[in-house]
């Protein structure tokens, strides 16, 4: 008779999840934001990992790339929203399309705003990896 025997090692999680739900690129478990991305407090972010202690922050200005990263999403949500608003209405109304981009963009500022620092640390920071093992040796010291 065959005993199971229980695989101890646990399921890391992936890259795009943690990404999606703004975890920490170096242990993928602490928040790197306090509040939701739609509250009334804002866009408050850690300075370190509350689980890791990694500092987000790699150097002082580190953050403005991320507003790089933020007008390349504006301006394809833009270019989407403007085609999409073409196709189904038609109109080459301009005050159509000011009302539309512009309402799109107040609506969305806080999902470029928070994305735009998890794509630069999850994808443009070079030397920046998940490592498992960080929580285990946090633990210990």
């Amino acid at each position: 008779m065959k005993t199971m025997s229980l695989d101890k090692t646990a399921a890391h999680p992936g890259a795009f999840t943690s990404a999606l739900h703004a975890k920490c690129p170096k242990c993928r478990e602490g928040n790197m934001f306090a509040n939701p991305m739609y509250g009334l407090k804002g866009q408050q972010m850690h300075k370190n990992c509350p689980v890791c202690d990694y500092q987000f922050e790699i150097e002082p200005g580190y953050f403005y790339v991320a507003m790089f990263v933020s007008y390349a999403m504006n301006v394809a949500e833009m270019v989407t929203f403007a085609v999409g608003t073409y196709i189904l209405t038609g109109s080459e109304n301009p005050w159509l399309y000011i009302g539309i981009l512009l309402g799109v963009s107040l609506i969305l500022s806080p999902f470029n705003f928070r994305y735009s620092r998890v794509i630069l640390l999850y994808w443009l920071t070079p030397g920046l990896f998940y490592d498992p093992e960080r929580v285990a040796r946090m633990k210990k010291m």
